[in-house]
């Protein structure tokens, strides 16, 4: 029986699966003797922030500054990508403040996570895990394109007219479109990552690579420059990639002259590292959250606010109770609830008449489908508008 299943048959709620990825985290440190984080984001829910972000960086800081006495950290990652300079930021925080720090990878760490794992002093993945090409990406217009392709398509662009003489009207108006600043600002995006990688790899991933694997010759800070100028034009080759989410696995990885280290070949690591994985995976397909910093000795969890309008709150006065039509965003069953800003039985008497429950103490309530509603933002809500605040009994 696979881990999803043991899980689901278990059925554990929302805060028992946080109990049980502390508890999992724990076990891990145990094992590898050393400070796990969990950094997980929701890849593929529609939510804005779910990619790497500044606020990302203040959070995972927060957590790790108050461990002063540790030396050696790892961080299990997990994210569609993001802001280059977040990541850079994340990095320059760890090495600054630990002398060993590795990253686990089971799922996907693509694009700005890809360039965070490449400043590990060692990298360990999961079959299932996987890197993805390096590229800024950046937001030109209405949309966010690829700082590679932007750049490629304007030099295709380019010797199409040296050859030709003339553009096509469609791309000569889209070329006349493109500033000097604009064009600038794209490769320098696009170098930015590139000269991340390089120099990460030869401070920290080279750092203890003083003998060559196969002929035992000393390496030297020159051999060091040019296997990683390698591994990061690799890793920006595009037309070997072809698409910015491609995923990068262990022999690809190993083919560039990475060194990985496996974890399959270690089965009790494998089981906590892929427990980790699934239970990051059911939290956030059976609740709200969108986003996972942990440790085992604090969570945070970043929980998706409800779209549109569900609390009713007259304009003319504050009354003493709303009532609150909540969409459950997996099955689309609808709640309706209500939230006491009195202390009057009649309310209670009144609302369940109407087939409303009252509003939960802990925030939350559990679907039919058995997905997770978190109502938090809610309750924010009521209190703002209303001056009051919500009673719970």
């Amino acid at each position: 029986m696979g881990f999803i299943n043991e899980y689901i048959n278990r059925r554990l709620g929302g805060s028992e699966l946080e109990s049980e990825l502390l508890k999992l985290i724990s076990e891990y440190n145990k094992l590898r003797n050393t400070y796990l984080f969990v950094y997980a984001a929701a890849i593929g829910k529609p939510i804005p922030a779910v990619p790497l972000e500044q606020a990302d960086f203040y959070v995972i800081r927060d957590l790790l500054a108050i461990k002063k006495d540790l030396r050696k950290v790892d961080m299990y990652l997990e994210t569609p990508g993001g802001s280059g300079e977040t990541a850079e930021e994340i990095v320059k925080f760890l090495r600054n403040n630990f002398d060993t720090v590795s990253f686990v990878v089971s799922g996907e760490a693509k694009s700005a996570g890809t360039i965070i794992v490449l400043s590990g002093d060692e990298i360990l993945m999961t079959e299932t895990g996987s890197l993805g090409p390096i590229d800024a990406q950046m937001k030109i217009g209405r949309s966010v394109i690829s700082a590679y392709d932007y750049i490629e398509w304007v030099e295709e662009k380019r010797k199409e007219a040296e050859k030709q003489g003339s553009l096509n009207p469609f791309d000569a108006t889209m070329v006349a479109q493109i500033t000097p600043g604009e064009l600038g600002s794209v490769f320098h995006a696009f170098k930015f990552a590139e000269d991340l990688v390089v120099d990460w790899l030869i401070n920290y991933k080279f750092k203890k690579w003083t003998v060559t694997e196969s002929r035992k010759i000393p390496v030297t800070e020159e051999m060091k420059r040019k296997r990683a100028a390698e591994i990061a034009k690799e890793l920006t080759n595009h037309s070997k990639w072809r698409l910015h989410g491609r995923s990068i696995k262990i022999d690809d990885l190993e083919g560039m002259g990475l060194k990985i280290i496996r974890v399959d070949s270690n089965p009790k690591l494998a089981e906590i590292v892929y427990r980790i994985q699934t239970v990051c995976r059911l939290l956030f397909e059976t609740t709200t959250s969108f986003k996972i910093f942990a440790t085992q000795d604090n969570k945070i969890f970043r929980q998706a606010v409800p779209v549109g309008a569900p609390v009713r709150i007259p304009k003319m006065q504050v009354p003493d109770a709303v009532e609150i039509e909540q969409k459950c965003p997996k099955c689309g069953i609808v709640h309706k609830i209500y939230a006491k800003l009195a202390s009057n039985p009649q309310i209670d008497v009144d609302f369940k008449n109407k087939g409303c429950i009252p509003f939960p103490k802990d925030a939350k309530i559990i679907c039919k489908c058995g997905f997770e509603i978190d109502l938090l933002g809610i309750k924010n809500q009521i209190e703002i508008q209303s001056g009051r605040k919500v009673i719970v009994e």
